[in-house]
């Protein structure tokens, strides 16, 4: 990772662009859920900063958040320096917006999306600071052309800005959207990235622009096709049990999580991660050849989507 300076111009346009990418993504959701609409808490912490908190519950999703926060802290808490700890001690200010999408109907599956600038500061040292994030898709009952359409609009965003982009970080989002302890992935995958910087603000900034641009894109139309398809009681018993994998997830490795924790952010937008229902069923085993089976069988083993 390379140091470089920032300015608070640069931390201004960042804080203003993501303000506006809460807005855009809550009125995309919004759109196709005419049965609900967005509850919004301000909230400010004691040690500095607060944010937004806006959650949805409604006909087609079953619990919708989109969170924007802009915090500050005395020291960075564990979960930010396991990868580097020579930035133990320094003090920090972050940004971002993070987004957890719970549908109510099986067919859809539930998304994630999040983008987030960190800047590291030490007094006499130059500031450190990186940007990341990205998006992934947790289906249920998956389609083969919804997986494509979700990474064709990834690498698509990814072109401009290099040819080995979206597979760098395709195989990241492989690698760290895995359930280790159950040794499978959460789900189909999409990009994520992390400590990136080395194409200085400008561009690097352009690509985490582009990169959320690229979310409602890539979600809304696999919601549109899916939201009215019928299911029974068997569908919805097997989403609630896939979900107790994601909880799995995001309390046990999810950095974004652990991170708000440990540095003391409001619970219940950290939390808002979390499906309003999930359940867990002891030694479970899908029928052979049935469509829950297909899940495991055919697209949580990462791949060649294109």
């Amino acid at each position: 990772m390379r140091s470089t300076s920032m300015d608070k111009v640069e931390i201004d346009v960042a804080k203003r662009y993501l303000l506006d990418l809460q807005d855009r993504i809550c009125a995309g959701v919004a759109s196709l859920d005419p049965g609900g609409e967005f509850r919004e808490d301000a909230w400010t912490r004691e040690a500095g900063g607060g944010g937004r908190s806006r959650v949805l519950a409604g006909d087609t999703f079953e619990q919708a958040g989109v969170n924007f926060s802009h915090v500050q802290g005395s020291s960075l808490p564990p979960s930010a320096t396991a990868n580097r700890p020579e930035l133990a001690g320094r003090s920090f200010e972050a940004m971002g917006v993070s987004l957890v999408v719970h549908p109510r109907n099986p067919y859809v599956p539930t998304s994630h999306c999040n983008v987030r600038l960190f800047v590291a500061l030490a007094p006499g040292k130059e500031a450190v600071w990186w940007i990341g994030g990205g998006y992934d898709l947790t289906p249920y009952y998956p389609f083969i052309e919804d997986v494509q359409h979700w990474h064709r609009t990834a690498h698509d965003t990814c072109a401009p800005f290099g040819e080995d982009v979206y597979a760098r970080y395709k195989k990241w989002c492989d690698e760290y959207f895995h359930i280790k302890h159950r040794q499978e992935a959460r789900g189909v995958g999409g990009l994520f990235f992390d400590d990136l910087n080395a194409w200085g603000f400008t561009r690097t900034f352009e690509f985490m622009r582009a990169v959320a641009d690229s979310f409602l894109p890539a979600y809304l139309p696999i919601v549109e096709r899916r939201m009215h398809m019928p299911y029974t009681s068997r569908e919805r018993e097997f989403q609630l049990y896939r979900r107790g994998r994601y909880v799995e997830f995001n309390l046990v490795y999810d950095r974004g999580t652990l991170f708000g924790l440990q540095s003391g952010g409001r619970v219940e937008s950290i939390l808002m991660s979390m499906p309003p229902q999930a359940r867990w069923q002891y030694a479970y085993e899908p029928e052979p050849n049935s469509p829950e089976a297909a899940l495991t069988n055919d697209f949580l083993a990462p791949r060649d989507w294109l």
